[in-house]
């Protein structure tokens, strides 16, 4: 096993940061040529049992546990997902930072001509065959592609809805919050045009206050959804977020109910 370090324990000790947060130092990535810190949240009963958990990889791993190493405010994920616990949904999260000017082109597949060049590919060979077999070896996961999931936000929500599609025999599940659908010149609706329906769950959302194009978005994409034949409510669960906003704190709260739906429990109201 790795040297994983206790979080709290470490550079950042804060009160915010719930259960069982563990770090992995700059870890190496041959297919993006760079490195990064990894985040891993176990869930309160990982310690007391041996049962294996569902895993979700999810991007802009600095935003998501601790108010300090955020961008504008934390996700609150750790908390969430205590108190989830109590409902019988556990899950271990792996939180994976983006490298700041590179953020871009790793949530890209596609080229953009503002942006440049999309590294998207390159960035889930990373998660795929990198660090998802350093979780499996490490940590009781249910590795099963039923149990997978992948999620993010923005251009995060792009990369989780492309690696969806573009790889259905690892991720099983997906979660995509305000996604960046315009990114590319829309590469993202043209792509779903080569692809046909796989099973699994996906999340979709938006907040009123993203702008019109952002909702006409993803009232698009939620469209060809379910013409590709997701039902809603059952594989796919749609929500406007009213006066929701394009940051951190609407996606904290909205994260339960995501979380709740591809964990299999009843979303929250």
């Amino acid at each position: 096993m790795r040297n994983w370090e206790p979080y709290v324990a470490h550079e950042y000790p804060d009160e915010s940061v719930h259960g069982s947060l563990r770090v992995l130092r700059q870890l190496r990535s041959p297919q993006l040529d760079n490195e990064r810190d990894l985040y891993i949240y176990v869930p309160p009963s990982y310690e007391r049992s041996e049962r294996r958990y569902p895993v979700i990889y999810m991007h802009d791993g600095q935003n998501l546990f601790d108010p300090k190493t955020s961008f504008a405010g934390e996700w609150n994920v750790d908390g969430i997902l205590d108190q989830a616990s109590s409902e019988g949904l556990e899950a271990i999260v792996v939180g994976i930072p983006n490298r700041g000017p590179e953020r871009c082109s790793e949530y890209s597949p596609f080229d953009d001509p503002k942006h440049g060049a999309g590294n998207g590919d390159a960035y889930l060979a990373f998660i795929i065959d990198t660090i998802k077999p350093i979780i499996d070896q490490d940590f009781r996961t249910q590795p099963e592609r039923e149990q997978t999931g992948i999620a993010g936000s923005s251009m995060g929500g792009l990369i989780s809805l492309y690696a969806f599609f573009r790889r259905p025999e690892v991720f099983g599940f997906t979660g995509v919050m305000s996604p960046a659908l315009w990114y590319g010149k829309r590469g993202i609706f043209n792509y779903l045009e080569t692809v046909t329906h796989v099973g699994g769950r996906v999340y979709l959302d938006v907040g009123t206050k993203e702008g019109s194009r952002g909702l006409e978005d993803v009232l698009d994409l939620r469209d060809r959804l379910v013409q590709m034949g997701y039902r809603s409510g059952e594989d796919l669960l749609y929500v406007i977020d009213r006066g929701g906003a394009h940051n951190e704190a609407s996606w904290a709260r909205r994260l339960g109910k995501e979380l709740r739906f591809l964990l299999g429990g009843a979303p929250v109201t």
